[in-house]
């Protein structure tokens, strides 16, 4: 029987509240569970103490027989110094998609021909203003 350390939804909607569970794998998240070593609620600060509530004695019990736990008890384990996490890596999660690449160099190129036209006009002589020969004559103002 595979076993796993993961979370059991509470609360209600919009109000979530977490119970840290020892389950079969199979169960639903929200089903029958082994025994619960804890809880989490995410609506609490984060450094507020009773933010996770782990019972690390039979978290060290149920890992040593082989229970897995999910990635998100698996950060709480390693935060109570429980069983370290190994940090995972994706080099490629953060890159954007070929639709955005391909906008980001047209974005790119506008810019480049905008600061070029810029630096054409800087570059090229101003011409000279040229002195008006003729005055305009006044415009009168009458009231009637």
């Amino acid at each position: 029987m595979a076993i796993s350390i993961r979370l059991s939804r509470g609360g209600s909607k919009k109000r979530p509240y977490y119970r840290i569970v020892v389950a079969d794998a199979r169960a639903p998240r929200d089903g029958k569970f082994i025994e619960k070593i804890g809880n989490y609620n995410p609506l609490l600060a984060k450094d507020a103490e009773n933010r996770v509530v782990l019972d690390t004695e039979r978290a060290k019990h149920w890992l040593s027989v082989g229970a897995q736990p999910t990635d998100r008890v698996a950060r709480f384990l390693d935060a109570a110094g429980v069983r370290e996490r190994a940090a995972r890596q994706n080099p490629n999660k953060g890159k954007p998609g070929e639709k955005a690449t391909e906008r980001a160099e047209e974005r790119a190129e506008k810019l480049k021909a905008q600061e070029e036209a810029a630096a054409a006009a800087a570059a090229a002589p101003a011409p000279e203003p040229a002195a008006e020969a003729e005055a305009e004559p006044a415009a009168e103002t009458t009231e009637q």
